[in-house]
């Protein structure tokens, strides 16, 4: 009985109408379709792109403020600027926009109008080390628009002292006369409001150049 039904089995095979066979090298790959959502963030992709491209346009960011070069890498979420100045280098380094002025609560209608007709006080902040041979100060700063504020004084190394040994002091606990001194020694080093003004225009620009850069990423990505 199985003998038979192998017999039938082999029988049906051979006679059985063959279906053409398709070899690899013939085959054609099928690219993947993409959906409808991807199509459409494709468009607002494109259109955000060309209107950042076309309408406001970064600049060619500048390498030097001063007696500072610029250091910038694409990516990077922070800039420094350094200046040699004989045995003494400066080092500032400031982030990208981490906060805005707003009005306090008790603001008057009016106050409340021309900051909006104003726009958004934006604020960075900055690290400013000054290395000698025999130590470094540090201070932590407030950049606005058109002014730089101190907000702290460090004692980052001494002379003679040991890796661990640092200080701090608030700078609006300072006496009158040692605010001064301290202003007026970054005030030389030219850390002022024009390297407040300098930076806000600089990291507007680096904001813009980011997003243009991260946009496209994107893009590429979906496209593929």
């Amino acid at each position: 009985m199985a003998r038979a039904l192998l017999r039938n089995a082999l029988s049906l095979s051979s006679t059985a109408p063959r279906l053409p066979s398709f070899s690899s090298s013939s085959s054609t790959a099928v690219a993947p379709l993409r959906s409808p959502l991807d199509d459409r963030l494709l468009r607002l992709l494109r259109s955000e792109i060309s209107y950042i491209s076309d309408r406001r346009p970064p600049y060619r960011p500048p390498s030097s403020f001063k007696s500072f070069d610029v250091e910038d890498r694409p990516g990077e979420q922070w800039v420094r600027l350094r200046a040699a100045r004989g045995a003494e280098e400066v080092k500032v380094d400031a982030t990208m926009f981490d906060g805005a002025f707003a009005p306090p609560p008790d603001a008057s209608l009016f106050q409340r109008v021309e900051s909006l007709e104003q726009g958004p006080r934006l604020h960075l902040s900055l690290i400013v080390e000054v290395s000698r041979a025999d130590g470094v100060l540090g201070f932590i700063c407030s950049a606005w628009p058109d002014y730089l504020t101190i907000r702290h004084v460090l004692t980052l190394r001494g002379a003679g002292a040991a890796g661990s040994d640092r200080g701090g002091r608030d700078f609006t606990k300072l006496e009158p006369g040692e605010r001064e001194m301290v202003k007026k020694f970054l005030q030389e080093r030219e850390v002022d409001a024009d390297l407040a003004e300098f930076l806000h225009d600089y990291i507007a620009n680096k904001e813009k150049m980011e997003l243009l850069r991260w946009l496209k990423t994107v893009k590429s990505f979906i496209e593929k």
